[in-house]
């Protein structure tokens, strides 16, 4: 199938399990377009050996779902388990830094630290993730500290993704994305589809 066709048969599902639009245009970058964190879907045909990143999203009675997933096709090499391992280890790190009242700038941080220890620091090209609610993208920016934006503490009730990626130019990339909820006990997991695959 090409890109395109699998991001159709995604939308397709998302309508018919209930979701009243897809929240976004669907991603599905195979091969060296998954090391494109902002990539559209094409015509490239996915192939054996390809990591390929879906990132999707729903509305549902008007708030919003956004969940990415890295696959293999076929066996994974060497390479492609490392790059999901570490990514899903950044992405548990950043969840186990959800706690109210710290900036989220903490929480990308503790991502990116993991990311960083594997020697990916410079493949993680973005924000571990973004408030999600009447909009795809609200605040909380869970991103690097950066003079001159504002802190941002986390505070209960706080929805937002998680969603670390490293990225190998002309090769392929990983992210995996999950929302979380803010509570008074921690965090809280909304999306429970398995993250390694």
């Amino acid at each position: 199938m090409r890109e395109r066709e699998v991001a159709g048969v995604i939308e397709a599902e998302l309508r018919r399990v209930g979701f009243d639009k897809p929240a976004f245009d669907t991603i599905v970058a195979s091969g060296p377009n998954s090391a494109i964190p902002h990539y559209r879907s094409g015509d490239r045909r996915l192939e054996d050996g390809d990591l390929v990143v879906l990132d999707f999203g729903g509305m549902l009675d008007g708030y919003a779902v956004d969940l990415s997933r890295t696959i293999v096709i076929g066996p994974a090499s060497q390479q492609a388990r490392r790059l999901l391992d570490d990514v899903a280890e950044a992405q548990q790190a950043a969840f186990d830094a959800v706690r109210i009242g710290r900036p989220a700038a903490e929480v990308d941080q503790a991502a990116r630290q993991v990311l960083e220890r594997a020697g990916l620091g410079e493949a993680f090209s973005h924000g571990t993730g973004h408030g999600l609610g009447l909009e795809v993208h609200e605040r909380p920016r869970v991103t690097r500290f950066r003079p001159g934006l504002p802190v941002e503490p986390l505070e209960a009730g706080m929805v937002f993704t998680l969603e670390p990626g490293a990225y190998v130019a002309g090769w392929g990339g990983v992210r995996i994305e999950d929302d979380v909820v803010v509570t008074a006990d921690g965090p809280d997991w909304l999306t429970d589809v398995p993250r390694l695959m």
